[in-house]
């Protein structure tokens, strides 16, 4: 593995920066690993660290930070509205080996955004504001945030980064959805490159990043200094290299079906503990697959949300992927 360059390094390269967006029980530190071996991010953003007036730091997700096995900087991301147990929190986690800290203001499921957190909070504008400079205060080092346009709004965003302006914020994602188009609908590059063009700090762009094409799409059409990639990297492992290689103007390698199997294969036994019983391994491995599916087709999709063990699991992969035909793993439209 090439020797770690710091966030400072990656955000002054001529390349964009590539980052692994944190996904709740998902991007863990088996998937982190996993990842490695696939070409891997330029930069690492932790699952939310749940914070409360009670919680403390959550120790599989701060295991990502103290085996960090990417050799990669890594970023601590937060979610929560209490502001002396956010204030906490990052004091906390400024111990350990992180390149940032994260809020997140942007995390759309309802049991979240309910609490007024994450995604819930750009709701509460002036409640941001507070949060914001008391970890501004608190935060030594880099102080990050992702965020979405608004909760129902996009024009929220608008608002929200005369707000990142104010309190010196070292970098900003933008998610170009707002909280209640969760995942659906066109991405906003016309909003992102708004921050990017107003913000002192740099900007990475989020949403829909599936193929290097539409890597370079959104960077021409931002103006952002990165990218980061979520489910488009659980669907397919290689994208951050194949970025790479056609940022760098070479030949972008494609898997074949047989390489997209064994991926799936690496994947079950990295994240399926296996003293679990299998049924749970079974459920675990379909909430990547459902990912993964997206860019088989719809008849995987469909089948593999069925099934009910591993046997049935990989039998259905073996039927689909059995192949030497090199895959895009794009997302099927119908799916």
């Amino acid at each position: 593995m090439t020797p770690s360059k710091s966030l400072d390094q990656l955000l002054s390269q001529d390349e964009p920066l590539l980052a692994l967006a944190p996904m709740q029980d998902v991007t863990d530190l088996p998937f982190w690993r996993l990842m490695t071996r696939y070409g891997g991010a330029d930069l690492y953003y932790t699952e939310y660290f749940r914070v409360t007036a009670t919680s403390g730091l959550d120790k599989p997700i701060l295991a990502s930070i103290t085996q960090n096995p990417t050799g990669r900087p890594v970023i601590a991301q937060m979610i929560g509205n209490d502001i002396p147990s956010l204030v906490r929190t990052a004091k906390e986690l400024g111990q350990h080996p992180i390149a940032a800290i994260d809020l997140n203001l942007g995390c759309p499921a309802p049991v979240v955004y309910r609490k007024c957190a994450g995604g819930g909070l750009l709701r509460d504008l002036p409640r941001i504001d507070g949060i914001l400079g008391a970890l501004r205060d608190a935060i030594s080092g880099k102080f990050t945030v992702k965020t979405r346009l608004g909760f129902d709004d996009e024009k929220t965003i608008e608002a929200l980064l005369p707000l990142f302006r104010k309190h010196s914020i070292d970098l900003v994602t933008v998610h170009g959805r707002t909280v209640l188009q969760m995942y659906g609908g066109g991405i906003r590059h016309d909003l992102i490159r708004m921050a990017a063009e107003s913000l002192p700090c740099p900007v990475l762009g989020n949403g829909n990043v599936s193929t290097p094409t539409d890597a370079e799409t959104l960077m021409a059409e931002t103006d952002a200094r990165g990218l980061m990639i979520g489910r488009g990297a659980v669907r397919n492992p290689w994208i951050f290299s194949q970025i790479r290689e056609h940022f760098a103007g070479k030949p972008i390698s494609r898997p074949t079906g047989r390489e997209v199997l064994a991926y799936i294969h690496d994947l079950y036994e990295t994240v399926c503990d296996p003293t679990i019983p299998e049924p749970k391994g079974a459920q675990k491995i379909k909430k990547y697959a459902n990912f993964i599916g997206e860019g088989i087709n719809p008849e995987f999709l469909h089948a593999v949300r069925r099934v009910s063990s591993k046997e049935e699991f990989f039998a259905l992969c073996q039927e689909h992927l059995e192949h030497g035909e090199e895959m895009m793993l794009e997302p099927n439209q119908s799916s």
